[in-house]
């Protein structure tokens, strides 16, 4: 998830720009409707039969070689096969072993939706320690999911408009405040439909996007899938192995969304709000332990003082003219999600503290020059909303958000309601909202590996749990007293030997396993 991974409309950036790809094309051919599953079957096959032309990957794309670039095609509309189709862009990075240690094809994805996992294959090209025994195993191979980054890109709004700061307080003060939150979240669902149009919106699902990577599958000549997932994409590996368990050949899910139907997708945004004040305070610590380095405060309760003062002071007075509290939570929940930013944040804060406000405008403010980027974030935040709202019923009674963030706030305000207007154009969907796949084994399904932190804040740890019980055979390490959002990428010999043994050879442990914490941040040296 964004906030599985969430991107709240303060703006956090998605790596990579929006190119022109391959739009929706009709074909003028026989007008044929079945089930998705058959669907789905006949565009594997083509896709087998057609393959994947390799080639240097577009300029533009900041993937050099050795990393190849190409295109598979797949429906817009499953149970119609021979209707509109979409390209998708792939890439890979070709394994580093022997033709006899070759495994075949890795598939990643990183979350969202809305994210791009194109960055993926530069793992093994760049020589990662981490991923050295898994890249001679293995080729790497990145894609973007139907309507991100070059796969058909979806909108919802003006880039540019929607890069513009200082947005609203997303803390409403007055009745009046949420009136106008409410009327921004309807505009912003009826300019998804405006400028993606009712027939690709209404097939922007996770399931949709699990076809779609059986057709990636299919058109890699693999006869089986290697998988893994990171945040949303655990809950795209775990629909697709509900969709297709005899295609699974080995599978990683790694920050686990909470796949159960009651909390797809309202409910666990619910969650998160909970989650992310108990991460928010595990980094106030640690910038209070370090406050001979940043002067912030030598306690949790000084440190959170200084925060309300920083927001109190954007609020009446937008620090640059654009970093209001809406930027500066778009800027600091990098803290909560992530330990590799706590250094980052705590030392653009404290130079702020210290007289240096250009560095929070730069840190937290738009940059309007960078067209791409302003593209590729209004683009990621469409399909979070698109995906989201179409795969699931979401309350439509303002009584109902009103009442569950108004609670939710007295005690978790870091996050509520700004996670509540990221949502809440879900309310007003303009298409049809499906019900979410019920996650679960059958015949087939090899052991899964999962991996989660106890004290994540976008995907919870009862969403490992949960996920856990639902998948049988399936092996669950927890990295115990951490919470960085994402743990396979990091340094973790206990995790690291274990990912690497179940990739290599397919042995899970006979028994769950609990981890130490990775390594805490250290604050850089000057």
């Amino acid at each position: 998830m964004r906030r599985t991974i969430v991107l709240v409309s303060t703006g956090v950036l998605l790596a990579g720009a929006v190119a022109a790809a391959p739009a929706a094309t009709a074909r003028p051919a026989r007008e044929v409707v079945v089930p998705e599953s058959v669907g789905q079957v006949i565009a594997a096959d083509q896709a087998q039969r057609a393959g994947i032309d390799w080639a240097a990957c577009p300029a533009g794309w900041n993937l050099a070689a050795p990393v190849q670039c190409g295109w598979v095609t797949v429906p817009v509309d499953y149970s119609r096969p021979f209707g509109a189709t979409i390209k998708l862009a792939v890439d890979r990075a070709v394994s580093t072993g022997t033709a006899a240690q070759r495994q075949g094809s890795l598939i990643y994805n990183p979350g969202g939706p809305g994210g791009s996992g194109l960055r993926f294959p530069v793992r093994l090209t760049s020589g990662s320690a981490l991923w050295k025994n898994a890249a001679s195993a293995y080729d790497f191979v990145g894609f973007d999911p139907r309507g991100v980054g070059h796969s058909a890109p979806i909108s919802c709004a003006d880039p540019q408009e929607f890069a513009r700061a200082p947005k609203a307080d997303p803390v409403p003060d007055s009745e009046a405040d949420k009136t106008a939150q409410r009327k921004l979240a309807r505009e912003y669902a009826d300019g998804c439909l405006e400028r993606t149009g009712a027939a690709m919106l209404s097939q922007m699902t996770t399931p949709n996007t699990a076809r779609d990577m059986d057709v990636i599958r299919a058109a890699l000549g693999e006869r089986q899938l290697n998988y893994l997932g990171v945040s949303y994409g655990t809950y795209l590996g775990a629909v697709y192995a509900t969709l297709f368990p005899t295609h699974v050949r080995r599978m990683i899910v790694d920050s686990v969304v909470n796949p159960a139907q009651n909390q797809i997708w309202y409910q666990n945004n619910l969650d998160q709000d909970v989650a992310f004040e108990g991460r928010w305070k595990d980094w106030q610590s640690w910038v209070a332990s370090y406050d001979s380095v940043y002067h912030l405060g030598s306690t949790v309760a000084q440190v959170q003082a200084r925060w309300e003062q920083l927001r109190a002071t954007a609020k009446a007075h937008p620090i640059g003219g654009v970093v209001g509290p809406s930027e500066l939570l778009g800027f600091f929940q990098n803290a909560p999600y992530y330990d590799s930013t706590w250094a980052t944040v705590a030392g653009v804060w404290s130079r702020y503290e210290s007289g240096d406000t250009q560095a929070l405008v730069d840190a937290a403010g738009p940059d309007m020059s960078d067209t791409a980027g302003n593209a590729s974030s209004e683009n990621g935040t469409a399909v979070y909303t698109a995906v989201e709202c179409t795969d699931a019923k979401w309350p439509t009674n303002w009584r109902t958000w009103d009442h569950d963030n108004t609670a939710l706030n007295a005690q978790y305000p870091f996050l509520t309601w700004s996670n509540a207007w990221m949502n809440l154009p879900c309310a007003t969907w303009p298409v049809p909202q499906q019900h979410p796949v019920n996650v679960h084994s059958h015949r087939g399904l090899p052991g899964v590996l999962i991996v989660q932190s106890t004290r994540d804040a976008a995907t919870p740890y009862g969403g490992a749990l949960e996920l856990h019980s639902r998948l049988a055979g399936s092996r669950l390490i927890t990295e115990k007293d951490a919470g960085s959002h994402g743990v396979t990428n990091l340094v973790n010999p206990c995790i690291n030997s274990r990912v690497d043994s179940y990739l290599l050879s397919g042995a899970l442990d006979a028994q769950d396993v609990v981890c130490g914490p990775h390594a805490t941040p250290v604050p850089p040296t000057k």
